[in-house]
């Protein structure tokens, strides 16, 4: 049964257990409300939320654990000729998927019966050319314990989703008759109700710390694996990045120093930019601007954080580098040898994190009390004076964060690097030189045909838990410092 159809179904199931359930409290209470311990609605409720909360938890959990209970199983079938060693197992198994797709299109198109789909004397060649006709790309030649595994697979797949349907709508129905059941006039419906929707809320507050948490697992696994298999050393203090996926690592010059440079020098231009610019602008906004004045400038300002970064590279490759070039170029000073270089990625990062800086530090200038303003301007103090001396040091703390939410956001950037700095891993002192960062680095680490048991695969993990540790690290400095200016301030 299509998932579509089995939440529908639930639905369908919770929505007649709530009407169900509201019109027996009713008929205990003689359709009295007064003699319900809570309103009608919540009797509902409560047989709606039994009947659909249990049973999409479970569908979830099923979801999550079928694919690699399938997964084992059909690799355990197949023999050590078939997946020589543990790297492999990937490869071999995205190939049972494959040809089980296939066989799942070919037998909806009319290619292939589902009795020779299923049969285990299939043969090979009709198998590959129904395949073939239902537009499946065979990748390789399909063997028979491909084929094996393939039927097995798609077996089990479909007496799993059978199996959760069944279950599902079990589970639903129970639930449903359970909150029907306790429709009675003394049920504390609306308790179990409020605790129900908070331990939803509660949930759905998890969600994001659980995201994290497995982020960061992902990360630390997979990085432990490519250390083991090249040398940290020569990692964290290697000044060559030379990845080659000839020889499984043999020949790569994996030292991360050249992108760590990089992204440092092209977001410390970014911030150079938009930094001064966008605490300018927050400081007019809030200060000086007419309310008419702002309600047009400030809206304005903050389309550009709706521009795509694609758009942002773009403008980079094609117009401020050519621009940077008839000034720093050949014709030009002659500094400048092509137009992606650091310091077109830095200014055009730099135009994308203005918005970020003024409309964050805008609001936290705001927040400041008008009666701090009021106490300046009666010592005699002028605007400008009382803006630098006391709205500007009450609001730092806020304005640290905006600056460094922008920090963040350029040392996460990929689109406009890629277009715009080039991809030249290089230790240099010249904005005008090519230069890459870490996450362009990941992308293209991760791009193609890539086994990812080489450490040239792996190296992308080491790179992304390098950029977490070290923006970790911006967060903690940024905390201490913001606490050890409240503490002088205060």
């Amino acid at each position: 049964m299509p998932l579509q159809w089995l939440f529908l179904i639930v639905l369908a199931i919770a929505t007649l257990g709530y009407v169900m359930g509201r019109r027996r409290a009713l008929a205990a209470a003689h359709h009295d409300r007064r003699r319900l311990h809570s309103l009608p609605s919540y009797y509902g409720a409560n047989a709606g939320l039994k009947a659909f909360v249990p049973a999409f938890l479970f569908a979830v959990i099923w979801l999550l654990v079928q694919p690699l209970v399938v997964t084992n199983t059909v690799s355990n079938m197949l023999g050590a000729d078939v997946i020589p060693d543990t790297s492999s197992r990937g490869l071999v198994m995205s190939e049972v998927r494959r040809a089980a797709d296939g066989l799942d299109a070919a037998v909806a198109q009319g290619f292939i019966t589902k009795d020779r789909a299923r049969s285990a004397d299939a043969d090979l060649n009709e198998v590959t050319e129904s395949l073939k006709s239902a537009g499946q790309i065979i990748t390789s030649e399909l063997t028979r314990p491909i084929l094996n595994a393939a039927q097995r697979y798609r077996a089990m797949t479909g007496a799993g989703a059978s199996i959760m349907s069944g279950l599902v709508i079990l589970i639903a129905l129970a639930g449903a008759l359970w909150g029907i059941w306790q429709a009675k006039a003394e049920f504390r419906a609306r308790n179990v109700v409020e605790q129900g929707i908070r331990a939803l809320l509660i949930a759905a507050a998890s969600i994001a710390i659980l995201t994290t948490l497995g982020i960061v697992l992902s990360l630390i696994f997979n990085t432990i694996e490519f250390f083991r298999l090249y040398p940290a050393a020569d990692f964290f203090l290697g000044l060559n990045w030379a990845p080659s996926f000839s020889g499984r690592g043999g020949s790569s010059d994996l030292g991360v120093l050249p992108l760590l440079w990089g992204t440092l020098y092209i977001s410390l231009v970014a911030l150079s930019v938009a930094v001064p610019i966008g605490l300018f602008a927050a400081v007019y906004l809030s200060e000086y601007a007419s309310p008419r004045a702002r309600g047009i400038a400030k809206p304005l300002l903050e389309i550009l954080a709706g521009i795509p970064t694609i758009v942002y590279g773009l403008f980079a490759l094609l117009t401020v580098g050519p621009l940077l070039m008839q000034v720093f170029g050949e014709d030009g000073l002659g500094w400048m040898q092509a137009g992606t270089a650091v310091m077109t990625a830095g200014l055009v990062m730099g135009i994308m994190l203005i918005p970020f800086v003024s409309s964050l530090s805008d609001d936290i200038i705001n927040a400041v009390p008008q009666a701090m303003r009021d106490g300046s301007y009666g010592l005699g103090a002028t605007q400008s004076e009382t803006i630098r001396q006391v709205v500007l040091p009450a609001a730092l703390p806020g304005i640290v964060g905006a600056i460094l939410l922008a920090a963040s956001r350029a040392i996460g950037e990929t689109m406009i690097v890629v277009l715009g700095a080039g991809a030249a891993a290089r230790l240099s002192l010249n904005p005008f030189d090519a230069m890459t960062t870490v996450t362009a680095k990941i992308v293209s680490q991760l791009t193609g045909d890539a086994d990812f048991a080489s450490p040239e695969a792996l190296v992308a993990f080491a790179l992304g838990m390098t950029l977490f540790v070290i923006t970790l690290a911006l967060n903690v400095f940024a905390l201490y410092v913001v606490r050890k200016y409240r503490e002088q301030y205060e």
